[in-house]
């Protein structure tokens, strides 16, 4: 797997401040995504050892409220197949800190059910996950208003509530900034 940027201290993917990893590699080309370059699979370097290293260091600051997985698109199965053993590790030297992600795909219909995406990994990432941000980006539902989501299509889900119930469980926001 190959990544285009890390982010030791964003505020803009996820509630508080996280280390976002944009993995490359995305089949949905989404028209006016954010982050074309990042469609490549190859685009940028390689994922290795030093990598996770260097992650789960950035991870260690208290003031870090966890890990954010954007892309590219996390959920494409060549991409599971190195995040999970990582987030393994990251669950268990932080249990406390949440682990968002960004998808295209939709939690219940192409995560849960049969799809492209679904792969010996994925109900192994989905119970590691506390967030996820599902569905393309629709240039014609931008709205810049949204928090932590770029069109009002794409759903912010509590994943653990979502399991648990069977059903789509939205999370609720406990900071509140910006345009209300």
């Amino acid at each position: 797997m190959y990544y285009g940027e890390i982010k030791k201290c964003d505020i803009a993917n996820g509630e508080g401040v996280r280390v976002s990893l944009f993995v490359s590699g995305c089949t949905h080309h989404c028209p006016g995504c954010f982050n074309r370059e990042t469609w490549d699979f190859c685009y940028g370097k390689e994922f290795t050892k030093e990598t996770e290293d260097e992650l789960l260091k950035a991870l260690e600051p208290g003031y870090i409220n966890g890990l954010t997985l954007l892309g590219g698109e996390p959920f494409e199965p060549q991409n599971q197949a190195v995040l999970v053993p990582f987030l393994r590790k990251v669950r268990e030297r932080y249990p406390e800190k949440t682990i968002w992600c960004y998808s295209g795909y939709l939690f219940d219909k192409e995560l849960r059910g049969e799809s492209r995406a679904r792969c010996e990994w994925t109900d192994e990432m989905l119970s590691m996950l506390d967030i996820l941000v599902d569905g393309r980006f629709v240039e014609a539902l931008k709205d810049i208003t949204l928090v932590f989501r770029g069109s009002s299509n794409q759903r912010v889900i509590d994943v653990k509530k979502s399991m648990d119930s069977g059903e789509i469980v939205l999370w609720e926001q406990k900071i509140r900034r910006g345009v209300f």
